[in-house]
């Protein structure tokens, strides 16, 4: 875990988030009083994250770089004597799990008390202490911002158990393997390990899937704070409805090009082998499928050119690695708008709309798996303002949401309140 174990809010956000923050904490406190009466109680809290650069690389074993952010979902928690979990998530029914049985329930699937119940089997199954304990939670990570709300409740019950039973034994990557286990084989999505793993390490984070069973990961510890800029991400308000085919295209295509030269994904092959074999990769798979896999080779080495600007504390050249990754995406990637609907394109207009005001500063690109949904901007903060005022103008109120990266992941945060 964490060299600090418990963060005052604070800490954990800012100064000028401060007071916000606590009224937050302070009207979850009360809702749990309500539930469970005046007792003594914990608090935790486990970020959600952002794709900062390898956009559709995980799928072919690629390389991707993800932070922490300051959106988040926090816990108040009372550790109980028996054997069952009770969470009640605001706005949502009371979950309770008896862990005498960790099986899996297929009654549960997709829902919160699969992952519950999952995240509990996972630290059993890694020999860690598992116990019950009620808790009250309340999220502000986007749902469908491509900010994963799910990976932040599995990274918190993980980071519970690890506290009350574990004296924090788990390290934040085993919670993020178990949270994956439990969203795997529970809860019956076939996630990669990038959102659990940036939601339990927190700042920025390379991961490296060559290979799978065993990724790389390193922490690259950067001051956010300190480089002048604000992360945005808006929400386009484009439906997801239908673009299964869209996103579903993308993976067979790569490992299309891959098995070409006899591979299963295209980090098994090179650049040179497909510019060796262009014409009769056009020929056979089109020119699209070619061009995604250009994309992914290209990606690769953006993501480790991103790593090294942050490590070196170059953020102007890191800025510059996003602005390519994000013109990757959009001319070679191909996954701003569907080609079945091409008079839908929130992004581009979200894209265009940031170019615009950015006007050759901060950088903009889109945001999570595209097609709809979201563009991310990391904007100079004497432009923030105008920004805000352009893209809510385009999309609505409130669409332009302003965070940041978050220096920890899952953690207790301090009662005194």
């Amino acid at each position: 875990m964490s060299e600090k174990n418990i963060y005052t809010i604070k800490e954990l956000y800012g100064s000028e988030n401060e007071a916000a923050q606590t009224e937050r904490y302070k009207k979850a406190i009360e809702k749990f009083k309500e539930l469970y009466g005046d007792c003594e109680y914990r608090i935790f809290s486990a970020s959600g994250r952002t794709e900062v650069g390898g956009n559709h690389t995980d799928h072919n074993f690629g390389k991707v770089l993800a932070a922490g952010v300051s959106l988040d979902v926090i816990a108040i928690v009372k550790k109980t004597a028996d054997s069952i979990i009770e969470v009640k998530s605001e706005g949502f029914p009371k979950d309770v799990v008896d862990l005498n049985d960790l099986s899996v329930h297929k009654n549960e699937k997709e829902d919160s008390s699969a992952l519950i119940r999952g995240v509990a089997a996972g630290f059993k199954n890694k020999n860690y202490g598992i116990g019950g304990f009620k808790a009250y939670t309340t999220s502000n990570v986007l749902k469908g911002s491509g900010l994963s709300s799910s990976a932040a409740f599995e990274v918190l019950i993980g980071t519970i158990l690890n506290y009350l039973y574990n004296d924090l034994k788990a390290t934040n990557v085993e919670i993020a393997q178990i949270a994956q286990y439990a969203e795997n084989v529970y809860f019956g999505k076939p996630s990669g390990l990038m959102d659990q793993m940036a939601s339990s390490v927190g700042s920025f984070i390379t991961i490296d899937f060559k290979d799978t069973e065993n990724p790389i990961f390193e922490k690259i510890d950067f001051d956010f704070a300190k480089c002048g800029h604000s992360l945005c991400i808006v929400d386009t308000k484009g439906s997801h409805e239908n673009l299964t085919p869209e996103y579903a295209a993308i993976p067979k295509e790569m490992k299309a090009v891959a098995g070409y030269f006899g591979k299963d994904v295209l980090r098994e092959i090179t650049l040179s082998d497909v510019l060796e074999n262009i014409t009769a990769l056009r020929e056979k798979l089109g020119d699209r499928a070619v061009l995604r896999s250009l994309h992914f080779l290209n990606e690769n080495e953006t993501v480790e050119r991103e790593a090294k600007a942050l490590q070196s504390g170059d953020f102007k050249a890191f800025l510059k690695e996003v602005t390519k990754s994000g013109n990757s995406s959009y001319k070679y990637l191909q996954n701003i708008y569907a080609n079945n609907d091409p008079k839908e394109q929130g992004l581009a207009i979200g894209l265009n709309l940031a170019e615009m005001v950015l006007d050759g500063e901060g950088a903009c690109r889109v945001h999570g798996g595209g097609f709809a949904g979201t563009i991310q901007a990391f904007v100079p903060n004497d432009k923030l303002n105008v920004f805000k005022e352009t893209l809510n103008n385009c999309f609505g109120d409130g669409s332009c949401h302003v965070i940041s990266i978050r220096p920890v992941g899952g953690i207790e945060v301090s009662t005194n309140i």
